[in-house]
């Protein structure tokens, strides 16, 4: 094994999460028992303190085809349109002729947020249900895995390039970033979104670790990887979208100085020792407590015959269940609004997932699974919780 970022071997186990099936893989009911589980392993670079997976899952099986929609959740899109309004009145509110290029672009809900500001859009998209869904909504999009080859053959450069909840899941990682710069305008900004591993720890949402996201960024660590490509950040910010995920400006080096505020968070990565290996360690020994603790919080709600449901059937959920081994015994359904989701069950724990429209009955408790929405979640069911049902958040987040 070779570090994914700087190809040192010195790597050690940090994080044990067992052996987990690949958690975008819900499963038809001829399906069930017979999905195949991954070793789900972090381990630490001791070289540029870069956490990542040792096994990958290819991308063919991962990307080529999923039920994930970005443009389900009114947050998320929300938080799209406030980047791309930013993005544009930043660096290119007077410019003719705009681009943007999105990498992993979806069902095209960033970029239709961007087509509304003028510019000339286009995606690529690995996923074969989802680019359908964009192209049919009149966002172009290529069903491709983005690689420094297709930048080759569309032999164009864009004002903005996008990659949004895609950069951590990067099997040709460096050929992807040597795109990038290949395809950025010399004047033009690469706009990386992703998962902050320093709140990742902070919020002890180790369920967004799974098959998908192969690494693990902060900034200091994604850093090494763009300076390697001739590329480097030069401002960045904390988003609560997700729990907690940087939305970073990055440009050819030496093109534009680092922030005050870019500065400031690079020093609190170090002061509080964010890519240290003793940090990954305790946050381990703290997962294990967590497990323990939401084991005793089901099991009472059992005992005393309170009926508990999950809260959406996102991916990372299928981490956590799997992790903690909270199966049907303890969650009757997972209850979700994404129509591809429809009549599967989960992958590892096989819960059967219902579409919230057709719940036939209310749960005692709903054990929300996606917390990362946890405004938005509350704010749109104030009436359940009126009626005496109570939203339990395992993983509560400083500002979702």
């Amino acid at each position: 094994m070779h570090c994914r970022i700087c190809d040192s071997t010195n790597l050690e186990l940090a994080i044990d999460l067992g052996s987990q099936p690949w958690c975008n893989h819900f499963l038809k009911l001829e399906e069930i028992g017979k999905e195949p589980f991954y070793p789900l392993h972090v381990l630490y670079c001791h070289n540029c303190g870069t956490v990542q997976l040792d096994y990958t899952v290819k991308k063919e099986i991962m990307f080529g085809d999923h039920t994930y929609l970005s443009g389900v959740t009114r947050s998320l899109s929300e938080h799209f349109k406030n980047v791309a309004e930013e993005v544009d009145n930043r660096f290119f509110k007077d410019t003719q002729e705009k681009s943007v290029l999105d990498i992993g672009s979806n069902d095209g809900t960033q970029l239709k947020h961007f087509q509304a500001l003028g510019y000339d859009v286009l995606g690529v998209e690995s996923s074969k249900t989802t680019a359908k869904i964009a192209n049919e909504a009149g966002i172009v999009t290529l069903n491709d895995f983005f690689n420094l080859d297709i930048v080759k053959k569309l032999d164009r450069k864009f004002h903005i390039i996008n990659a949004a909840g895609v950069f951590f899941h990067l099997e040709e990682l460096h050929s992807v970033t040597e795109g990038i710069r290949e395809a950025l305008r010399d004047d033009g900004v690469f706009v990386v979104q992703f998962l902050y591993m320093k709140r990742i720890v902070e919020n002890l949402a180790f369920d967004q670790i799974y098959h998908e996201h192969l690494l693990y960024y902060n900034l200091n660590t994604i850093e090494v990887l763009l300076n390697r490509h001739g590329l480097s950040m030069f401002d960045a910010y904390l988003s609560p979208i997700h729990g907690g995920s940087i939305i970073a400006y990055v440009t050819h080096k030496e093109k534009k100085e680092p922030s005050d505020r870019l500065q400031a968070m690079r020093q609190a990565e170090v002061d509080e020792k964010s890519n240290d290996l003793s940090t990954y360690l305790e946050f381990a020994r703290r997962i294990q407590q967590m497990k323990s603790e939401n084991l005793v919080y089901l099991q009472q709600a059992k005992q005393q015959g309170k009926q508990v449901f999950g809260f959406g059937a996102p991916v990372k959920g299928n981490t956590m269940l799997n992790y903690f081994g909270v199966g049907t015994e303890y969650i009757n359904c997972l209850v979700e609004k994404n129509e591809l989701r429809r009549g599967l069950y989960s992958p590892g724990m096989h819960i059967p997932i219902v579409i919230e429209g057709e719940l036939q009955e209310l749960p005692d408790i709903y054990y929300v699974l996606a917390w990362n929405f946890k405004k938005e979640i509350l704010s749109n069911n104030q009436h359940l919780i009126k009626k005496g049902v109570e939203f339990y958040f395992p993983v509560n987040p400083k500002d979702a």
